[in-house]
């Protein structure tokens, strides 16, 4: 009975399987067959070189890996901190009003991430909404808050906060009540609570809306160009460079490559702690 309901299970995603692995898993091969091809070559038909990995450690795209990556942790662990009380209030205080965070959040995603993050550039501008009233009213003026680190920073962070707030929401809520009250009846602190029970327990969600944050902030591009200004060129810039206007597709594949496979790992070792079942609310 038990082989027969996998065999089925099994045929019945056979279809699903095959599709993705023909619209994400073959660009990825072609990617990866092309970041070893010679340098400024537009065909897979020459001998594997590896040189476009070599100029990626000679021309020094390592320093806008770091930028990528120094920057999507930063992000990430500013959006923890944030988006922990919300979470923590919307499944254990609010009740029924958290379906009305829940559709204002989801709501900003309807509009396109290029118009939001540009009302803030005519917010923060010189000129713009802030320091054109504060002068306006009291005549205080500052320099262009835009074109600096913290400020793409502060874009991914606008960006991705439905993507922590919510894993987040559905880890805290797998906390179950009597824990948090036997500790605190037992003369547990609160602090104590966070750190023994409340963080251990909603580990699953902080696991997912970490990653999910993480991968998406690495490959950002649209922060540092609007907010940034190139201030910072982050990785996905030069991938976009090197397949447009330098022209360079192996060099551009490379790049991509190396990306994919440090976010790609530290997913993997990410997924591998998290009790999908637990999220899923399937039972064993």
């Amino acid at each position: 009975m038990e082989r027969a309901e996998r065999r089925q299970g099994f045929l019945s995603a056979l279809p699903l399987t095959i599709v993705l692995a023909v619209s994400f898993l073959a660009p990825l091969l072609v990617v990866a067959a092309f970041s070893t091809m010679p340098t400024r070559v537009f065909d897979l038909g020459h001998v594997p070189d590896f040189s476009a990995y070599i100029t990626l450690l000679e021309l020094g795209y390592y320093r806008s890996l770091l930028w990528s990556l120094g920057m999507a942790f930063a992000a990430t662990a500013i959006l923890f901190i944030i988006c922990w009380p919300l979470a923590f209030a919307m499944a254990k205080v609010f009740g029924k009003f958290a379906i009305v965070i829940t559709i204002g959040v989801v709501m900003t995603l309807f509009v396109s991430e290029n118009i939001r993050l540009f009302g803030w550039v005519l917010t923060l501008m010189k000129g713009g909404l802030i320091e054109g009233h504060l002068r306006a009213w009291f005549g205080v003026s500052f320099e262009n808050a835009l074109y600096n680190v913290p400020v793409i920073i502060f874009g991914l962070v606008y960006v991705y906060v439905p993507f922590m707030l919510f894993p987040l929401a559905q880890g805290i809520a797998m906390v179950p009540d009597d824990a948090r009250q036997a500790a605190a009846d037992l003369g547990a602190s609160r602090w104590q609570i966070l750190r023994e029970i409340d963080l251990p327990l909603s580990a699953p969600g902080i696991v997912v809306g970490s990653l999910l944050c993480f991968v998406l902030s690495a490959g950002a591009i649209v922060e540092s160009k609007l907010l940034g200004g190139q201030t910072v060129i982050v990785i996905a810039d030069e991938v976009e460079t090197a397949f447009t206007y330098s022209q360079n597709w192996p060099l551009g594949s490379s790049l991509a490559m190396v990306l994919i496979l440090i976010v790609g790992t530290l997913a993997v070792v990410g997924i591998g702690k998290v009790n999908l079942d637990a999220i899923m609310g399937r039972r064993r």
